[in-house]
């Protein structure tokens, strides 16, 4: 057996999401049964950056953090909002404390659903927020994590403007046809489990090349059932999908989505390299 067959990775979750305050220990240990051997752990505000260093110091052989402030701030009080330049002020001395344990910039992004992005003063913002990440992303040598809710056409144009290469777009939820064009680009994809309920990821998943696909949970979001918390054991799901979408053995579809995952995120290897 190769160093890639057999394997999972979850790129994009949210282990240190409350949702997981309570079970996180067997929820991990649950994952690693369904034969998930990383996850790459997302902060999205300075405030959660502790509990994902923290999560990456418990599982070591686990658990690959990434810093990014997410363009809606808020969610931790449930009170959201969009991102400002004072919440990236605040977590820059994180990402440059930690940059070297990190897996990537993120999540960083675009989201101009109406209810949080209300004027175009906002959307600025957001753009500025993102380009200083990808700047980070830059400096640091680290590929980015990238959110692009409502936005999808202007979250690839800027990437594209600012010259970022290494990018993984996770849980698009925009036309295929503009997938395509990011994937044409060199980004990746990330198919979360909700792509067995989701016409549109299904369609994403149809439209790109193997070549271009990850695997996300986007846990505690995003799961095979709406109404009930996803947890990164159900990454396998994604795996089945596009296994049956792409007429492929699911064997075949796990290996080379890691193979992709070890590409974009070369830091994973040591975590799944014996």
């Amino acid at each position: 057996m190769t160093e890639t067959e057999g394997t999972l990775i979850d790129c994009h979750c949210h282990l240190a999401d409350k949702d997981f305050k309570d079970d996180v220990d067997q929820v991990v240990a649950d994952a690693k049964e369904k034969g998930v051997v990383a996850a790459l752990v997302v902060g999205t505000c300075a405030s959660e950056f502790q509990r994902v260093i923290d999560l990456a110091d418990r599982y070591p052989d686990f658990i690959l953090p990434c810093f990014g402030v997410h363009p809606v701030q808020g969610a931790l009080t449930e009170e959201q909002r969009c991102v400002t330049i004072e919440d990236l002020d605040e977590a820059i001395p994180w990402i440059e404390k930690y940059h070297k344990r990190l897996g990537a910039i993120g999540e960083v992004g675009l989201d101009f659903q109406p209810r949080i992005c209300k004027t175009r003063h906002d959307k600025e913002v957001q753009k500025q927020v993102l380009i200083r990440q990808i700047d980070l992303a830059d400096k640091y040598n680290l590929p980015l994590n990238v959110h692009s809710r409502s936005s999808g056409r202007p979250t690839i144009a800027l990437l594209r403007e600012q010259g970022a290469s290494r990018v993984l777009l996770h849980a698009f939820d925009g036309k295929a046809s503009v997938a395509r064009e990011g994937a044409m680009e060199g980004y990746y994809f990330s198919v979360p489990p909700s792509v067995i309920r989701s016409e549109q990821k299904q369609k994403m998943v149809k439209e790109l090349p193997l070549e271009s696909l990850l695997l996300e949970t986007d846990s505690p979001a995003l799961g095979p059932d709406k109404e009930e918390r996803n947890v990164p054991g159900n990454i396998i799901l994604s795996c089945d999908y596009i296994a049956s979408a792409k007429k492929l053995e699911t064997s075949e579809v796990c290996k080379l989505t890691t193979q992709n995952a070890l590409r974009l995120f070369p830091r994973l290897s040591k975590l799944i390299v014996k």
